[in-house]
């Protein structure tokens, strides 16, 4: 246990996640929330006022439709102002390559897809390495692959949309993150790759036939099939490899637990929990012992009230997770500032430790207190007596 948190590269245990989605969604629409949220131009502020949630880690993203608009031709400007300002205030980014977006020419189905993310990695670890030769560098080369399958492979929610075609397109996404791994690797051996898959649990319905308790085996099985193929277990010919599995990062939310076929979900608050429901700590633990790699939550929140219940409720098993000396290495409040839908851009989730002002130029941040009050006390006596051991 010591050694793993001595060897921890993250600067902070508590984190926060800034959404970066530049995906195409369901109306075929553009949408960029990083500057839509006031992020991007509100960088410098949000960083400070982490500090007092002793938060000094942070997910972000480059944007990929914006960085590359011709094909093989990189602007890097916009990735530059956030690597300064990061720099400037002593915040260590974590760098999504592909948070749900691809360029206007580019879905995974394209034949071109793995050749020019993996060109794009490539560039992205040169260009960093350039003006950074000697700091750490962790990368999510593409964000939630199990879920942008689905959204785009499946339901019609993304590019490519699609039908019955999730198979496919999470096999044409993995090709291109093996690759993107690969290429990184041969500019840099020291970049730390960190997977965000969705962490669930898929049940069957109460008095379930023998065949829906299968169906529901087999499609929570289903959940690992991404790292699977990054590790070479599965689909092999991708080329995957277990060197390739480091930080294993894990997005958990209020929904994550649900019946099959999407009929109802389990709720997490019950006083009497629904006998189906599992702790967080026994679906992290469950997640540590299949690849015995260090864990991250990389994403997690709650919308609107229950905010504050929510985080005291990770915190605690988080901590459940550590005493069983499981490698657990960070906790991402994500998103840390309120986002939008992204299908209906007028609706706001209200899931943030900060609110957004939508209507406020520059957009204004409002600390929801109930929240950053659950968050300190949830911090100092769950997490943080735990991370002092040296």
């Amino acid at each position: 246990m010591e050694n793993s948190l001595r060897s921890n590269p993250f600067q902070s245990f508590w984190w926060a996640g800034f959404e970066c989605t530049d995906q195409l969604n369901c109306f075929g629409n553009r949408v960029d929330l990083l500057t839509v949220t006031g992020h991007f131009q509100e960088i410098e502020a949000d960083y400070q006022r982490l500090s007092p949630f002793n938060i000094r880690t942070v997910r972000e993203g480059i944007r990929w439709s914006q960085v590359e608009k011709r094909a093989y031709q990189y602007n890097w400007r916009p990735v530059e102002e956030m690597l300064a300002a990061g720099h400037r205030l002593e915040i260590q980014q974590v760098w999504d390559l592909c948070h749900f977006g691809f360029p206007d020419d580019l879905t995974p189905l394209h034949p071109m897809f793995a050749r020019r993310f993996a060109a794009l990695c490539r560039s992205f670890v040169q260009y960093y390495r350039d003006r950074y030769p000697d700091e750490a560098l962790i990368v999510t080369p593409i964000n939630e692959v199990s879920f942008i399958s689905w959204l785009g492979g499946d339901v019609r929610g993304t590019a490519p949309y699609c039908t019955r075609q999730g198979w496919e397109v999470k096999l044409g996404l993995m090709r291109a993150y093996i690759e993107g791994v690969a290429a990184m690797r041969e500019i840099d051996p020291t970049v730390r790759i960190l997977t965000t898959e969705p962490l669930v649990q898929i049940v069957p319905p109460l008095g379930a036939t023998p065949e829906q308790i299968i169906d529901a085996a087999v499609t929570d099985e289903n959940q690992f099939q991404a790292v699977d193929m990054l590790a070479g277990y599965i689909a092999p010919e991708l080329g995957g490899s277990p060197d390739y599995l480091d930080i294993l990062g894990y997005n958990y939310y209020y929904n994550n637990q649900w019946v099959l076929d999407y009929n109802s979900f389990l709720p997490w608050g019950d006083p009497i929990p629904d006998p189906r429901w599992l702790p967080l700590r026994k679906l992290l633990m469950k997640a540590y012992r299949r690849y015995k790699k260090p864990i991250a939550l990389t994403e997690t929140s709650h919308s609107g009230e229950h905010r504050p219940q929510w985080i005291s409720m990770i915190a605690q098993e988080c901590a459940a997770v550590i005493q069983a000396e499981v490698p657990l290495w960070g906790v991402c409040l994500y998103p840390i500032i309120d986002r939008p839908d992204w299908d209906h851009l007028d609706h706001w989730h209200h899931s943030g430790l900060w609110d957004t002002d939508s209507a406020a130029q520059p957009f204004s941040r409002v600390l929801h207190q109930p929240y950053a009050d659950a968050l300190l006390e949830a911090q100092w006596k769950y997490t943080m007596p735990l991370q002092s051991v040296d």
